[in-house]
């Protein structure tokens, strides 16, 4: 294994597609395009989260944390967050918010979910959430600097999705206990 590693990494090439060793000792690390000046690349496991959109006292709970191995396209994995969401909650969920990223989702009721930026049908309560979409940015900042979700210290698949869904955990007993 250790041979085969030092091969790949020896013989790959700097702009190639496909498959690539990021780091040795975590060969599922990807890298995932970010499209920002300062920081246009991360080097992990892409996570999904799902958050409230109503203004509570404490903040925003998180609904749903999972981790996405395989750097999936983000509209491809709407669909299979709003069925575990609404599995979790026991309850309908009446509008999504999504970012631009989201382009192209495969959402089961695509008159329900709304775009950032999104002009088109927008309107009194929709247009007011809308705004309100930006605030999760905030959660997501909490969970990787509080939530030691920025670096994952367990290894393998099943440690980057535990990982995840205790970042999740902590955030929400971290408002609770406010």
């Amino acid at each position: 294994m250790p041979l085969s590693n030092a091969i790949q990494i020896r013989h790959q090439k700097q702009r190639q597609r496909g498959r690539k060793l990021y780091c040795w000792h975590a060969p599922e690390t990807e890298c995932i395009g970010k499209g920002k000046a300062h920081a246009p690349y991360e080097f992990g496991v892409k996570v999904s989260l799902t958050t409230t959109n109503k203004r509570c006292k404490g903040g925003q709970f998180i609904l749903h944390a999972r981790a996405l191995p395989g750097n999936p396209y983000d509209g491809h994995t709407l669909k299979d967050m709003l069925e575990e969401t609404q599995a979790l909650t026991d309850r309908e969920i009446e509008r999504v918010y999504i970012d631009k990223g989201y382009r192209g989702q495969n959402a089961p009721n695509p008159l329900r979910v709304y775009r950032s930026g999104q002009k088109r049908g927008a309107h009194g309560q929709v247009k007011r959430e809308l705004r309100r979409r930006s605030a999760i940015e905030a959660v997501i900042g909490h969970c990787k600097t509080d939530g030691h979700l920025g670096r994952n210290f367990l290894k393998g698949r099943l440690g980057d999705t535990i990982n995840a869904v205790m970042s999740a955990v902590g955030y929400n007993l971290r408002l609770i206990l406010k």
